[in-house]
């Protein structure tokens, strides 16, 4: 790892390969925090290559546990995380929108790094026991429309980072793997990212894959749809600016997307906008994401049609319905 670090710290890049086995090396426990540590800081102070990401992602994918889910057309909606916007739980919370629409959802996600409550956090906080039971995964999707893959059961490269990451609190190239290394290998991908050159970047690492995909940056900043201003989005087909007003939403004030300072906070935000008790900034949010979700799957069909499907879900109770039976199955 040294001969690695000082190539970097020279402004140097790594190939494919060698990325490949940096990655390999991590799970193997070759190498201690602080030089997971450097090496993570170097990708703080440049953009990461095309090759690198894409040798870091062939190792994790190569030492995942894969999940079977033939015969369900999933998607999975997730943020990179590392925007610094504190926001509530927006793409688990549309999550549970688009399964309660009747579409399969496998949610890959972990603990928070950079804010205060991951993925994982909410769910854990609502006595969610995670599992790599294939059984449990495949009947959680089939009653509840949803499962979730809790990262560090299935991937022991995202294992042994987990510790240096929290300890660092500081967005990492592993925010932007994430997304990318679904065990399940989902068949459609919404993902939001942090600034510009990661909607580049990521947009060229989906083309290179047979996932249909959107790629999502909120112009000031957000990793999702926020609904605070304009927002970008790729897809297979086409490259477009949107705005609030262009979807007959309203724009949301970054206070009502402030997660809090806690995981309570934060859970509880979650779980008042599937009781439809929160704010209508909230609620917006989270039906435009879940909306833009629908259209990925569905692209023959309108965006109103979408935000009307996911505001159908919300408001009818089919996603809180979801969610309740995601709890009986997996807690």
């Amino acid at each position: 790892m040294k001969h690695i670090l000082y190539r970097l710290f020279e402004h140097r890049y790594l190939g494919a390969d060698e990325a490949r086995r940096v990655l390999h090396d991590i799970a193997a426990g070759r190498f201690n925090d602080s030089q997971i540590a450097s090496l993570i800081t170097v990708f703080l102070m440049r953009n990461i290559s095309v090759d690198e990401l894409g040798g870091f992602r062939e190792a994790l994918l190569e030492l995942r546990t894969p999940v079977d889910f033939s015969g369900f057309e999933v998607i999975d909606i997730v943020g990179t995380g590392g925007d610094g916007r504190n926001t509530f739980n927006i793409s688990t919370t549309a999550s549970f929108v688009v399964a309660g629409a009747g579409y399969q959802v496998v949610k890959h996600g972990n603990y928070g790094a950079t804010s205060v409550s991951g993925s994982s956090n909410v769910m854990e906080h609502h006595g969610v026991r995670f599992t790599a039971d294939a059984d449990r995964l495949r009947r959680s999707i089939e009653q509840s429309g949803m499962a979730f893959l809790h990262a560090p059961l299935f991937n022991p490269a995202l294992k042994a980072v987990a510790g240096v990451r929290r300890s660092l609190g500081v967005r990492s190239f592993f925010n932007m793997l994430g997304p990318l290394v679904n065990p399940a290998i989902p068949h459609y991908q919404l993902l939001g990212v942090y600034n510009l050159p990661l909607l580049r970047l990521y947009a060229y690492a989906y083309q290179q894959s047979s996932a249909r995909f959107g790629v999502v940056h909120s112009l000031d900043g957000y990793d999702e749809i926020s609904l605070t201003g304009e927002f970008k989005l790729i897809t297979p087909e086409m490259e477009k600016i949107y705005s609030p007003e262009m979807l007959n939403l309203p724009r949301c004030t970054e206070a009502e997307l402030d997660g809090g300072t806690s995981i309570e906070s934060a859970a509880g935000i979650f779980r008042s906008v599937l009781n439809n008790t929160a704010s209508a900034g909230q609620s917006n949010c989270v039906i435009a994401n879940a909306a833009f979700a629908i259209r990925v799957i569905c692209p023959s069909k309108s965006i109103a049609d979408c935000i009307s499907e996911a505001r159908e879900s919300l408001r009818g109770g089919k996603a809180l319905q979801s969610f309740k039976r995601f709890l009986e199955i997996n807690s």
